[in-house]
Formats: structure tokens, sequence, C-alpha cells
């Protein structure tokens, strides 16, 4: 997936909001929580964050290009060196999944203002 299909995506997700912070980095939240980073689109490769269950950053970083996310790998968060280390398939599904965790972990009733219960 390219940068701008990247953003599209994690958009496209339910509540999902957009704030550019950090030097320019593409910071999506969910209820004002952080769900996926993307690098600025001036640098590259381009990097991306996102929560992971803990099988899944067991499993994603063995591969050399997936790397335990600075700052954030005590939560199970992984930095995707290069975009291209996943397919748009697997990289869907696991921002998906980074957004339901997130999600999962705001108050009930912020869930329901925001239409989350349920989606």
């Amino acid at each position: 997936m390219r940068h701008a299909e990247v953003e599209k995506f994690c958009l496209s997700l339910p509540a999902a909001t957009l704030v550019v912070q950090w030097g320019d980095s593409r910071v999506y939240k969910v209820g004002g929580k952080v769900f996926a980073l993307l690098s600025p689109i001036t640098e590259k490769p381009h990097q991306l964050w996102f929560k992971v269950t803990e099988d899944s950053f067991e499993i994603l970083t063995q591969d050399p290009l997936i790397l335990q996310a600075p700052y954030f790998a005590k939560r199970k968060w992984v930095c995707i060196t290069r975009l291209g280390a996943l397919t748009a398939k697997e990289l869907k599904a696991y921002l998906t999944r980074s957004h339901a965790l997130v999600a999962a972990s705001l108050p009930k009733k912020l869930q329901a203002e925001l239409g989350l219960i349920g989606a």
C-alpha cells in the first residue's frame, strides 16, 4: 500500500480521526487514542506503527522489516519499516484489529457516543 492508501483506509474505520503531530507524522485516533501512526510523506521509506495482539507481536517481530515500536513495544506496538513488508490485505487486517483493540479500551459511554458498540 502507498502512503495515501494507508491514510484513506485508516480514515475509513469507524470514528477514526487524523491529527498531524510529532514532526508532521500522521496520527490516526479513535476516541482520542492513537491506533496507528504513519511517518510524514516526505520521509522515505514510509514507516507505519500500530497496536497488535501479543501473538501477532511475537510473529511480526520475527520479520526483519517489522520492529518493536520504540517507546510503544511494552504495549505491543510494531513498526513496519517499509509499507511493502505486508500485503495490502494483511495490512488492512492489522489496522482494523489495531483500531478495534484501541476502541475496546475506551469507556463504554464513549464507545456508544462514537457508535462503536456493536460495530
